[in-house]
């Protein structure tokens, strides 16, 4: 989030500060985030010639724990900058109660380096000396102009459950040409709510990805859907900068969300309130193990108990290629821009044509147990593997050419299979698969021309 003064201020008239007032570059007075009972145009009224919040760019703020807070568990927010044209950056923040926005203080600010925190009469607040009480409310902003788009502010919301907070944010983009037009205003607002009414994850059901068999099972290296209530405070996927290792390893906490699967922990690729995928880490155990979600304000939920199996394979056939009464197994050519094989408008939103004997495919999967060289589970696998089951395709019952069974490199427990389409007659078949001899418990369709 992103901000006495007047002294420090008056000492230079660079226009920069993200929320900067009366063109002093070390910051402006109180009152310039865009909250209720500030100047609704934040600084956009002192830097003139753009309005507020028109110069292309924005300002975001980015929360640990997301939409959320603990009472009394100090946060550091992260203030991100964006402007196309900007040289130097500034900011104000400031953090009020629902219950009273325009008066309402919400926590407290702690200055940190080239930052400084003010009270509405403009003095300044510091460990030890809050803001008077006929003053309560406090802002936070930096010192002097930066370089760097990014701010860090550290906030401590109140001890107690005081329901929602809001928070809001101003900053300022600066040119630097020492006049205070073409700097560019930015504001932003949220809305964060007591993790205290939230109560514990409660698992509902855990079942294979969707995608793929949600009926195959669990096994090590699984991707797994598990529903409930309460897991996160936020919905997102995982992210290249959520990864570890230099970009090889998958997160085991996301948005402050863990999961682990007979009490190992689990990489997980998305998380929301009501479902979070995981993917079932290495373990030789085969049976009952439970599995356990804990959300960001470390409440665990009762253990869910699974039945995991050695292997659980699925082939990738989401439900937007359930047409026509079939299932259609969503394979694409192996070369050339993305197509997949069937009748030519199958599914409307992607380019289909009928594939010939002799045409290579590759076709997608999950759960189809170790590989050779192994790749653990939650990491990117690195280069080309093998199955350690054989894995057959029959068109019918005309088995097809297997030229590659493995993980697909550069992506986190994902198969892939190349397969020839054999020389059958051309029309509609169901596309048969076993691993090891046991045949895959997936109804799947494909098409081949001529």
């Amino acid at each position: 989030m992103q901000r006495t003064h007047r002294a420090i201020a008056a000492v230079t008239g660079i226009v920069l500060s993200g929320v900067v007032i009366h063109a002093f570059s070390a910051g402006p007075d109180p009152g310039y985030t865009g909250a209720p009972g500030d100047d609704p145009l934040a600084c956009a009224s002192c830097h003139t010639g753009t309005p507020l919040n028109g110069g292309g760019g924005n300002v975001v703020v980015n929360f640990p724990n997301g939409l959320t807070y603990s009472p009394g568990v100090q946060q550091t927010l992260s203030i991100v900058v964006t402007d196309s044209v900007a040289r130097a950056y500034g900011f104000q923040m400031t953090a009020r109660l629902e219950s009273n926005l325009s008066g309402g203080q919400a926590g407290d600010f702690t200055a940190a380096g080239k930052e400084v925190v003010l009270c509405g009469n403009s003095f300044v607040s510091a460990p030890g000396r809050p803001c008077p009480a006929n003053f309560p409310l406090e802002f936070i902003e930096h010192t002097q102009p930066s370089l760097s788009n990014t701010f860090s502010v550290l906030w401590t919301p109140p001890t107690t459950d005081v329901g929602n907070v809001h928070i809001y944010v101003a900053a300022n983009a600066a040119n630097l040409d020492g006049n205070d037009t073409g700097d560019h205003i930015y504001t932003a607002d949220y809305v964060l709510s007591s993790q205290a009414h939230a109560g514990p994850p409660s698992i509902a059901g855990v079942q294979s990805a969707s995608d793929f068999n949600p009926k195959a099972g669990v096994a090590s290296g699984t991707w797994i859907e598990i529903y409930g209530s309460n897991f996160a405070n936020t919905t997102r996927p995982f992210t290249l900068a959520d990864f570890t290792g230099g970009g090889t390893v998958a997160p085991l906490s996301l948005d402050g969300v863990k999961v682990t699967v007979n009490g190992i922990p689990a990489a997980i690729a998305f998380v929301s309130p009501g479902q979070v995928n995981a993917q079932a880490p290495e373990d030789p155990t085969i049976g009952s193990v439970p599995v356990v979600i804990t959300n960001p304000a470390g409440q665990a939920s009762p253990p869910f108990t699974i039945q995991k199996v050695a292997v659980a394979p699925g082939l990738f056939a989401p439900a937007i290629f359930n047409v026509q009464g079939r299932q259609w197994a969503a394979a694409e050519f192996a070369t050339g821009p993305l197509t997949f094989a069937g009748q030519p408008g199958l599914v409307s939103a992607f380019t289909f044509r009928l594939p010939k004997p002799g045409d290579v495919l590759s076709i997608f999967g999950g759960g189809f147990g170790p590989v050779t060289p192994a790749t653990p589970a939650g990491t990117v696998t690195p280069a080309l593997d093998a199955t350690t089951s054989q894995v057959n395709f029959r068109f019918g019952q005309t088995p097809a050419d297997v030229k590659y069974s493995g993980l697909a490199p550069g992506f986190v427990g994902l198969y892939q299979f190349n397969i020839v389409v054999p020389n059958v007659a051309p029309g509609d078949m169901q596309l048969n698969v076993d691993v090891g001899g046991v045949p895959l418990p997936q109804s799947l369709f494909i098409t081949v021309g001529q």
